[in-house]
C-alpha cells in the first residue's frame, strides 16, 4: 500500500483532491459522489471532478483486453496528473488504478506516471482514516446496521477496520457483524454476467447472513456489491435497506435507499 504522508503535499492545510467518480456512481447513484465531496470538503480538502475521466478500465482488464485497458489508463493518468490525491468511493476502482503500473514497460515514462498515480489514489474511507487521520464525521443516522466487505477493498487494499472505525464512533449507530462478512456477494463485475447461477446463489447466501443480524440497513463501500445485494433483496421481498457507507457518514441517508424508487 502506498505510504500515507499528508505532510508532503504542496499545501498541507488544503490538499488538492481529484474525485474519481466511477461509472456506477455517475450513472446510478450520483448521491454517493456528492456525499464523498461533502466529506472531503468537511476535512478541509479542495475537491475537483475532472471532466476528462471515464472508466477505470476494469471491465476491459477482466476480459483480457489489455490494449483498451492501457488506453483507458493513459487517459486517467493524464486527467489526474495535477492533484495531490485521487479519491474514489470504490475499492474496486481504486484497486484497478493501483494495477496500472503492470500495464506498462518497466523503467518507461508511462510506467513512472502510472506508479505516481497509483501512489496518490485512495478509497474514501481509507483516505479519511489512513491519510487524513481525522475523527469520524458526526452523523444523525441511527439504527442497527451490518457491513459488507467488498472483495477488492478488503483483499487488495486491506480496507477492513477503517469503515468500522468511522461508523462505530457514532453513538446512535449499532454495528452487528455478519457471521461471514468477508464472503463475496457474487457480483464480481463481469463474473455475475458470465456465471449468473453461481452469482445468484452467492448473493442469496449473503442475504441470509444479513437477515440473521437483524440489521435494518446493510452498508458497504462498493456500489456494484450494493446494487447486487439490493436487487436480490427486492426480488425476495426483503425490507432491509441498502446504502453506501459514505451516505451515512456524510449525513445524507434520509432519502430513498439503493434500489428504492425516488
Amino acid at each position: 500500500m502506498p505510504q500515507a504522508d499528508l505532510k508532503n503535499t504542496p499545501n498541507t492545510h488544503a490538499p488538492k483532491v481529484g474525485l474519481f467518480i466511477t461509472c456506477l456512481v455517475d450513472l446510478f447513484r450520483p448521491q454517493i459522489g456528492f456525499a464523498t465531496v461533502k466529506l472531503l470538503e468537511q476535512a478541509g480538502c479542495r475537491v475537483d471532478v475532472p471532466s476528462q475521466q471515464t472508466c477505470c478500465g476494469q471491465p476491459a482488464y477482466n476480459s483480457g483486453d489489455l490494449p483498451d485497458t492501457r488506453a483507458i489508463a493513459e487517459k486517467t493518468i493524464a486527467a489526474f496528473s495535477n492533484y495531490d490525491y485521487v479519491v474514489a468511493p470504490s475499492g474496486s476502482c481504486v484497486g484497478q488504478i493501483r494495477k496500472y503500473p503492470g500495464l506498462f514497460e518497466p523503467n518507461s515514462d508511462a510506467h513512472a506516471r502510472a506508479v505516481d498515480l497509483a501512489n496518490r489514489t485512495w478509497e474514501i474511507m481509507s483516505f479519511w482514516v489512513d491519510v487524513l487521520k481525522k475523527p469520524a464525521p458526526h452523523t444523525s443516522f441511527s439504527g442497527k446496521v451490518t457491513y459488507h466487505d467488498s472483495c477488492s477493498g478488503m483483499r487488495h487494499l486491506k480496507i477492513k477496520d477503517q469503515p468500522r472505525q468511522l461508523l462505530c464512533e457514532n453513538p446512535d449507530l449499532v454495528l452487528e457483524e455478519m457471521d461471514d462478512t468477508e464472503a463475496c456477494c457474487g457480483f464480481g463485475g463481469t463474473f455475475c454476467v458470465k456465471y449468473p447461477d453461481i452469482s445468484t446463489r452467492m448473493v442469496s447466501d449473503k442475504i441470509q447472513q444479513i437477515d440473521q443480524t437483524g440489521a435494518d440497513t446493510v452498508l458497504g463501500g462498493d456500489l456494484g456489491c450494493l446494487m447486487n445485494i439490493a436487487g436480490r433483496m427486492h426480488r425476495q421481498g426483503k425490507t432491509t435497506r441498502v446504502r453506501h457507507a459514505v451516505e451515512v457518514l456524510a449525513d445524507m441517508a434520509d432519502g430513498p435507499a439503493i434500489g428504492e424508487e425516488e
